[in-house]
Formats: C-alpha cells, sequence, structure tokens
C-alpha cells in the first residue's frame, strides 16, 4: 500500500486560528511551497474530516445511529452548539481544504514546467478542481447557503452567502469541465496523490461518480429534474465498476500525523466514548447481516451483539464494540465507493433514466454484493443474503429497500449514510428521549459568522424562510 508522504503542520494547515477572515492572513510564503504540495496536503484533510469520528467536528454517525456514546452524550442527543461543531467543520473545509487547494491551482497554473507535458499540467489542475468541487458540495450538502463566489477572497473579510441550488448547478458545470480537461493517457501527480496514485483514468472515474451523486441530489428538486436527468444518464456509462476504484486513502501507524482518525479518536485517546448504537445493530441482527463481525465485537464475554442505547448512558464493558479493523492505525480512509454507485444507479433506474444496462434490482443487488466484497464477507454467505424475502429487492418499495441497504453499507461512512437518509427518509429513525431537537436536517450556520459577518449571516438566515437558522429546515434538495 502506498505510504503518504509526511507533510509538516506548516503546509497541512494555515494556523490555529479558527476564523474565516484568517485567510486574509499571509501566514506562509507561497513562495517556497510547491503547489503539488498543497495539492497534496489538502486531499489528506478532505479524508481526515470525514473520516474522523471527533465530536467536535463530525457527529455525522450519530445523527444516523450507527453509533452513540457511553459517558458524554450531547452529541448522540443532537447538541450541536457547545463544542461549536458548525464552526469547526465549516473552517476545516475552508481554511485546510479549499484555500489550500486554491492556493494549489494558483502555483501549478503559474509554474512552467520545462520537462514536462502541458497535458500533465492540465490533469493536474483538472484534478484539484475535482476534489474542489467535492469539498464544496459537502458544504452545500451540509449547510445549504453559504459564501461562494465571494468566498476565498483575501480582499474580502465578509463575503455574502450564495443560494444553495445555484451553487450546487456551478458546482456540476465546474466538474464537466474538468472531466473534459482530464486526458487518461497521461500522468498527474504520481505519489503526491495519495488516492489514486496521479492515475487520470483512475479520477476520470471518481469524477463521473461524483457528478452520478450530484445528479441525484438534485433529482427530486421539480424545476431541475430534466437537468438531473440529463447529469445521471451523462455520468453513469463512466462510473467506478468495482471496488478497486473505491475512492480511498491509506493511513499509516505514525501517530504523529497520518494515523487513521477513529484510531485516534477510539485507541490512541485511551478513552471509552462511542458504541455501535442499538439502533443499526438490532436492525441488522434481525436480518442476520454476515457484516456484522466486520463491523462490531460480541458483547464482552458472550456470542451476542448488544448495541448501546442510542442517546443514553451506556456502559462500554456492556456493548459491543467497533470492530479491531476499523479501529486500527492503518485502516484506510473512504471519501466514495462503488457500493455507492450501484444504489445510485438503482434508484437512476427506479426513476426512469437511461443508464444503460440493469434492472433496478441488478443495482442493487450488486451494491450490497460490492459492499460485502469489501468488508470480506464470504461469496455463499452473500448469496444467502441476498436470496432471503426481507432482502430480495421490491420496487413497490424501492426507496425503503435502498435506504436501509445504504444504511448499513455506509456504516462507516457517517456524512453519506447521513445525506441518503435525508433525501430517501429510510430507514425510519426517531430521535432519543432527551434530544435538543429533531434529527437534524443540516448544520447550523457557524456562531462565528454571527458576529464576523453579521449582515451576511442575517440576510442568509432571512433567506431560508420559515424556521429560520435551523437542524430542521430542510435543504433545497431535501423534498420528501
Amino acid at each position: 500500500m502506498k505510504k503518504i508522504l509526511i507533510i509538516f503542520t506548516i503546509f497541512l494547515t494555515f494556523s490555529a486560528c479558527t476564523k474565516l477572515e484568517d485567510l486574509n492572513k499571509n501566514t506562509k510564503d507561497p513562495s517556497i511551497v510547491p503547489g503539488e504540495l498543497l495539492f497534496t496536503g489538502a486531499q489528506k484533510n478532505i479524508f481526515d474530516i470525514m473520516v474522523t469520528p471527533n465530536v467536535n467536528q463530525n457527529i455525522f454517525r450519530m445523527f444516523t445511529q450507527q453509533w452513540t456514546e457511553t459517558t458524554y452524550t450531547d452529541e448522540s442527543n443532537y447538541d450541536l452548539v457547545t463544542r461549536s461543531i458548525p464552526d469547526n467543520f465549516w473552517d476545516a473545509i475552508y481554511l485546510n481544504i479549499l484555500k489550500n487547494l486554491k492556493e494549489s491551482k494558483r502555483l501549478i497554473s503559474e509554474k512552467e514546467y520545462v520537462n514536462e507535458a502541458p497535458a500533465i499540467k492540465k490533469n493536474k489542475l483538472a484534478i484539484i478542481e475535482v476534489l474542489s468541487v467535492y469539498a464544496w458540495g459537502t458544504l452545500v450538502e451540509t449547510f445549504g447557503n453559504i459564501p461562494y463566489s465571494e468566498a476565498l477572497d483575501v480582499t474580502n473579510e465578509t463575503p455574502a452567502y450564495d443560494d444553495g441550488l445555484t451553487v450546487y448547478k456551478d458546482l456540476i458545470s465546474r466538474l464537466n469541465t474538468a472531466i473534459a480537461d482530464m486526458d487518461p493517457s497521461e500522468g498527474s501527480f504520481d505519489s503526491g496523490d495519495n488516492m489514486y496514485g496521479g492515475d487520470v483514468a483512475a479520477w476520470y472515474k471518481f469524477a463521473n461518480s461524483l457528478k452520478l451523486h450530484m445528479g441525484m441530489i438534485l433529482s427530486d428538486v421539480t424545476a431541475e429534474s430534466a437537468l438531473a436527468k440529463t447529469i445521471i444518464e451523462d455520468a453513469a456509462p463512466n462510473v467506478f465498476t468495482s471496488n478497486a476504484d473505491n475512492a480511498v486513502l491509506p493511513y499509516s501507524d505514525d501517530a504523529q500525523s497520518n494515523s487513521n482518525p477513529v484510531y485516534t479518536d477510539l485507541v490512541a485517546s485511551g478513552r471509552h466514548d462511542f458504541v455501535p448504537a442499538n439502533t443499526l445493530v438490532d436492525y441488522m441482527d434481525t436480518l442476520g447481516d454476515p457484516r456484522m463481525p466486520f463491523y462490531f465485537t460480541y458483547k464482552t464475554g458472550t456470542t451476542t451483539y448488544v448495541g448501546g442505547i442510542f442517546g443514553m448512558l451506556n456502559r462500554y464493558s456492556k456493548c459491543s464494540h467497533v470492530s479491531s479493523p476499523i479501529q486500527a492505525a492503518t485502516f484506510e480512509g473512504m471519501i466514495f465507493d462503488y457500493a455507492e454507485v450501484e444504489f445510485l444507479l438503482a434508484e437512476a433506474v427506479e426513476r426512469g433514466y437511461n443508464i444503460g444496462s440493469g434492472t433496478a434490482a441488478d443495482h442493487y443487488n450488486a451494491g450490497i454484493t460490492a459492499s460485502m466484497e469489501y468488508w470480506g464477507v464470504a461469496p455463499a454467505d452473500i448469496a444467502t443474503y441476498l436470496a432471503k424475502p426481507e432482502i430480495a429487492y421490491s420496487s413497490t418499495s424501492w426507496k425503503e429497500k435502498i435506504g436501509i441497504q445504504q444504511w448499513f453499507a455506509y456504516y462507516n461512512r457517517g456524512f453519506e449514510a447521513w445525506t441518503e437518509w435525508r433525501r430517501l427518509d429510510f430507514p425510519v429513525l426517531v430521535a432519543p428521549p432527551n434530544a435538543k431537537s429533531v434529527i437534524p436536517l443540516r448544520y447550523t450556520f457557524p456562531v462565528e459568522e454571527q458576529t464576523l459577518n453579521a449582515a451576511n449571516f442575517n440576510a442568509a438566515v432571512s433567506a431560508l424562510g420559515a424556521g429560520g437558522d435551523a437542524v430542521s429546515h430542510k435543504l433545497f434538495w431535501d423534498k420528501n
């Protein structure tokens, strides 16, 4: 497995400050930082923020009740404010990812590569654009309206917020341009790309798979239904075709900087704060899902899976735990996989889109199979599971069938599980009795924006309409 480059902290982040106006501070001299190195650091930061279970940044596994807490139950009861979670997630993407990608693009664009074919530079810039679209899209899918057209401008400390749908459509346009600019016969970042090793053909598949996802996000927006259909049908022939295409990043046992963030928070911390939630464990157990031993341990001293009661105090010793492989320092991070592609294709068939061969049932089964193969489930166990009447595909309730299986498959991909739950409304989840709110449908805007960018913050809240800046406010694409 590729070894991640060890990046000095000064190259990975801009500063310990977490204010959006920090973008205006020149905290390093760009002339001595190669654009390729900034890309490598931003890429790792993307995986870190999407993979981490750190309660200060990413609590999506608890939004969909895949994990719960033991001693401190604030986050499993949807308290986003005490730890300023939206602020931290926002700053991580703007400062550590998007700003570095923008600077990387500028430096590579301006540099003259004497011994490098022009097509290689063009591929690098296209790949930076694809990763930028992924990061921007994540912000839109989390907050809705965001600073975009005026963001990342060092001369503007108070950027206006743009309409989420307008941003999303522009991102798709940018993605189309990046795809058209890729030349798979040429190289790109090589060892500086820890996701695909500079393989442009792999990036081409990732970009189209992302496009498929973004098209499906628009599928329930009535005014954009024709656009969604065009996007999905255009992307479908060029998406992932096996787990070999998965967008993953390897971690190492270097505890200083390169360990998997799950290991950092579950093992290196010496704390026992998280356990699998009973909501997920009980559902999978009822169906005899063969992924369970790959996801969870037995409760100590038994051959039984016991999830912690979601949102309540739990004794770590009385519950199943996250499996050892997932907690390993070297367990790879993932932001997109083949299983997701197949579930999206199953949905596309149900929506009447022309995506080529295969029925909805074919793609649904392929999605389950891809997930199980990734985790190491034996072929015979996969076949047995697919043959169960309660698992077999039924088009009379396709949202429920696909939604539940996505929930299972995205066990270690909390953000994607949350996004698909919001779109399809399955599985049916109930907020715990002590919850601060309904199950969140969005992150609220950062508290720091109220003071540092008050006028634009207030305009953004007003644009949301009734309910304002609430976790219960449905985003533009969440129509059901």
